[in-house]
């Protein structure tokens, strides 16, 4: 039983011995593994002078950051000396990574200003960058101004049109020359809203001039007009400068406007005319029918006459004698008018 007892017991042994060298094996290559992985990121950091040694490393990997984006953004840093003027710290960049920023475009845009010696922090930058803005395009765009084209090429509008105090129809484009407002860049405004600020104000612009041709004799001054406006405001661009790229002659509005107008007044007038003439005829029409009503009555009177004197000779208030000699002053009558040329009515006859 003794001796039993013992073989279990360096039986155990031998396993435990075994199963310790196992775990050391399997350590070492897990070691060695990382060690491979991280080595020349950590040789980096420590001749640099990044100061992230190699368990940060590790611990970068399970908080599910990118060791080497971290990395070498440090080493640009501290390359560029901005760590000395710039509290940025590795906690700083592993945030602003797990954010969702683009950790080396901030570094690169924070360079570029230091070098430019433009007023820009990391935080300000980190702001700008996770707010959707590309904050290296900024700087460099604050170093070197951009042009824009106003309008816009791109919306397949090819001009500015306006039209000057005496009607003539302009055509404009104009180059606006801007560089970025770091300190406006958040919240502030697009090149949209420069394109449409400076296009209202050339068109308010030449509409305030008397004539076109002041406006194609000093263009400057049109440029110079806008530029006193303010357009910036709210704007995440300075305006540097407008020039007037190009002006063109277009119609004679105000013409056109005038022509217009004559051609409604006229159609305006012939529907006055139209409706008189109409009026007329009915008032014609309403007179000949009053016309044909008075023959009638005529007509009826006469009717009653060969009456009237059948009833005056069965009374014996007139005699033979009287209704010859009514009768020869009626032939006498229209002897003498046939005579003088005239023709009598028929209406106008009198029959006995």
């Amino acid at each position: 039983m003794f001796s039993n007892s013992l073989i279990l017991a360096a039986t155990v042994w031998d396993m435990a011995i075994w199963f310790g060298i196992i775990v050391l094996i399997l350590g070492g290559l897990i070691f060695f593994a990382l060690f491979a992985r991280y080595v020349g990121l950590w040789i980096q950091s420590k001749t640099t002078g990044a100061g992230i040694g190699l368990i940060n490393l590790f611990i970068m990997s399970i908080r599910k950051v990118n060791p080497t984006v971290v990395v070498r953004s440090k080493i640009m840093a501290v390359q560029a000396g901005l760590t000395q003027v710039y509290p940025i710290s590795t906690r700083d960049l592993e945030a602003h990574y797990l954010a969702g920023g683009n950790v080396p475009n901030v570094i690169r845009a924070l360079i570029a200003a230091h070098r430019a010696s433009i007023d820009l922090d990391w935080i300000t930058a980190a702001a700008i960058d996770l707010a959707g803005r590309d904050i290296l395009e900024a700087v460099r765009t604050s170093v070197y101004p951009k042009v824009i084209d106003c309008p816009d090429p791109k919306k397949g509008m090819g001009s500015l049109d306006a039209v000057a105090g005496d009607g003539i129809q302009l055509k404009a484009r104009a180059r606006v020359t801007v560089r970025t407002n770091i300190k406006q860049l958040i919240g502030g405004a697009t090149e949209e809203t420069i394109i449409a600020r400076v296009g209202q104000g050339i068109v308010q612009a030449i509409g305030s001039t008397a004539s076109y041709a002041k406006v194609l004799e000093n263009p400057d001054k049109i440029s110079q007009t806008v530029l006193n406006q303010g357009l910036e405001a709210q704007t995440a661009f300075e305006i540097v400068s407008i020039d007037i790229a190009d002006i063109d002659v277009g119609d004679n509005i105000g013409a056109r406007l005038q022509a217009d107008q004559a051609e409604a007044d006229m159609r305006v007038a012939q529907a006055k005319a139209e409706q008189r003439r109409a009026e007329s005829k009915a008032r014609e029409q309403e007179m000949v029918a009053r016309t044909q009503e008075n023959r009638a009555k005529v007509v009826l009177a006469e009717a009653e006459i060969p009456e009237a004197v059948a009833e005056a000779f069965h009374t014996k208030r007139l005699g033979v004698l009287d209704y010859y000699e009514l009768k020869n002053v009626q032939a006498d009558t229209q002897m003498r008018t046939s005579i003088a040329g005239g023709n009598a009515p028929e209406d106008g006859k009198v029959t006995i």
